[in-house]
């Protein structure tokens, strides 16, 4: 793996939470477990993966953001387990008067509790694999600009409606289409963090949104998901059918391993947070897939079409990069990252803050902007399909 790319970090963005324990479910600060990020105007959203809901924070300085206010998600879409049901949110993205919101589609496992007195009890409790139905979730809910750069979630807005991709108590419709996948298919009964189907990544041009999973990974080729989404009734979303039956694309990145934590789009790039697949400490790299949105079939992308923008500085236990947003006034190729797991000197407890870092590209030939270089992979002859 390159190791000349590590990002420079250009400053830092703090975020000023509300007192978050009158909250249901949380046993942790809102800022300890956030896992998107999508900024519009003066409003940031945030999600964090506990809940389901979405938090907005309203710039009130230089790289300073407040204002909280949280906005629990069935006032604004129809979800099968209520308030009370985990989304696990980990795909952000706002564009075009809408906020973007998708969740993992994953399973999860139970973990062993420290305090069980008897190690069948725990052996039996990692039997345990839940399907939460508000983890299926695909959608988007209008924003409404309530003050200047200030935008609001909302179920309508005259002709604007909070519509979703059908989904319920037992299926949702992009498992459906996936079931007879011949490489995602098998990994839909496996729980995430165990190289099972997850989705952690959001983008989205018009009525093309791509999905990034951080597993599973193939041969150490990571997946992204690319579908063509209409509004084909009142608050239900479909994809159109693209490849012959097919209702989405298939896209595998060599990353040697690394899955996919999030997207954004900049111009026609796409770019691509990576991180580790399962529950493991490991680098974080900011990837850039040139002309991606000009990728119209399925295939293997070529690894020279693949560049190492960053290398994210790497922390044992701590500071697990989870979302990216394009932040320009710190300059054409900064980046925001918000993590989860923050280390203890990136907050402030008694504030509910936490700051985030703005960084900017260290390419790896210094002065070389255009040099495209494989993305932690050798060159290949392979060639997008």
């Amino acid at each position: 793996m390159p190791h000349g790319s590590h990002a420079g970090r250009l400053g830092r963005v703090d975020l000023a939470f509300s007192d978050w324990r009158p909250l249901r479910h949380l046993k942790d600060p809102l800022y300890k477990d956030l896992s998107a990020v999508a900024r519009v105007g003066d409003s940031l959203f945030l999600a964090c993966d506990e809940t389901a809901s979405v938090e907005r924070l309203r710039r009130i300085g230089d790289d300073r953001f407040g204002d909280h206010r949280h906005f629990a998600l069935d006032e604004f879409v129809d979800l099968p387990a209520g308030a009370d049901g985990e989304m696990d949110i980990e795909g952000l993205c706002a564009v075009d008067g809408f906020l973007w919101i998708v969740g993992s589609h994953a399973l999860k496992r139970s973990r062993p509790k420290r305090d069980e007195s008897k190690a069948d009890d725990a052996l039996r409790r990692m039997e345990q694999i839940d399907r939460e139905p508000n983890r299926h979730f695909l959608g988007r809910i209008p924003l409404v600009e309530e003050a200047l750069g200030l935008f609001t979630p909302a179920r309508s807005d005259g002709g604007r409606q909070a519509a979703w991709v059908k989904f319920d108590e037992t299926n949702s419709a992009l498992t459906r289409w996936l079931a007879d996948d011949p490489h995602l298919g098998p990994f839909l009964t496996i729980p995430a963090k165990e190289n099972g189907f997850d989705v952690e990544g959001l983008a989205v041009r018009g009525d093309r949104v791509w999905l990034g999973l951080r597993g599973p990974v193939l041969r150490g080729h990571a997946v992204v998901l690319d579908v063509e989404i209409a509004e084909k009734a009142l608050g239900r979303l479909k994809a159109r059918r693209i490849e012959s039956e097919r209702r989405y694309r298939k896209h595998l990145l060599d990353t040697r391993g690394l899955g996919i934590r999030d997207l954004r789009l900049d111009g026609d790039d796409l770019l691509l947070l990576v991180g580790p697949t399962m529950s493991l400490e490991g680098p974080a790299f900011v990837l850039r897939w040139r002309d991606a949105i000009h990728d119209d079939a399925s295939g293997v992308i070529a690894p020279d079409r693949i560049e190492t923008v960053a290398e994210l500085p790497y922390r044992l236990h701590a500071d697990h990069p989870e979302g990216i947003d394009l932040w320009p006034e710190a300059g054409p190729e900064a980046l925001l990252v918000i993590y989860d797991a923050p280390a203890p000197e990136r907050t402030d407890p008694d504030a509910f803050k936490v700051h985030a870092d703005l960084i900017g590209p260290r390419l790896l030939a210094a002065g070389s902007r255009a040099r495209r270089v494989a993305a932690l992979a050798p060159k290949s002859s392979n060639r997008s399909a």
